[in-house]
């Protein structure tokens, strides 16, 4: 992944376990951005077990400026059935304030553009919260278009235990 601007100051890297502090760091910096800091629960080792362990569902890479990490992108597989073929599901892409408008989150997503590619997806997703108009803007720029016909629902804590039957 090393490389892909022609820009020497810029390059993104693969995740590993010893970036666990600087992603975490990141998640951070991303959820106070989208006023979702209380909701982080994940820690270095956490994301080291999960994140970088044996069978990790999901992969991560990191984007440099000037040598210093200054924003991330994690990704996952999915599977539409409509289709037939896999998909890559974009979960987070984040740049620091310091280093937007640089071009990164675009050279971010054209790596996983082509990660998608790669391995056969047709398809790259990912979300927006409806008030960041500023990412709404980029994504629709790119030629993303917005799917106004569904509505994501998500079952967490307590809901997600009673519907598994494991409630006490």
């Amino acid at each position: 992944m090393t490389g892909q601007s022609n820009r020497p100051e810029f390059r993104i890297e693969p995740a590993g376990p010893e970036d666990a502090p600087i992603l975490l760091a990141l998640i951070k910096e991303l959820a106070a951005y989208e006023r979702l800091s209380d909701q982080v629960s994940a820690t270095e080792d956490l994301l080291r077990q999960t994140l970088f362990g044996p069978g990790s569902p999901a992969e991560a890479f990191l984007l440099y400026w000037a040598g210093e990490p200054v924003g991330y992108c994690l990704f996952f597989h999915t599977f539409s059935t409509f289709l037939g073929r896999p998909g890559l599901y974009v979960e987070d892409l984040y740049v620091t304030p310091r280093a937007r408008g640089r071009g990164l989150g675009r050279a971010a997503l054209a790596q996983a553009a082509r990660i998608a590619r790669e391995r056969g997806c047709a398809r790259l997703e990912f979300a927006v919260l409806d008030w960041n108009e500023p990412a709404i803007k980029f994504y629709r720029g790119l030629g993303a278009e917005a799917l106004d016909d569904w509505t994501t629902f998500r079952l967490t804590g307590p809901a997600l235990d009673e519907l598994a039957g494991l409630k006490d």
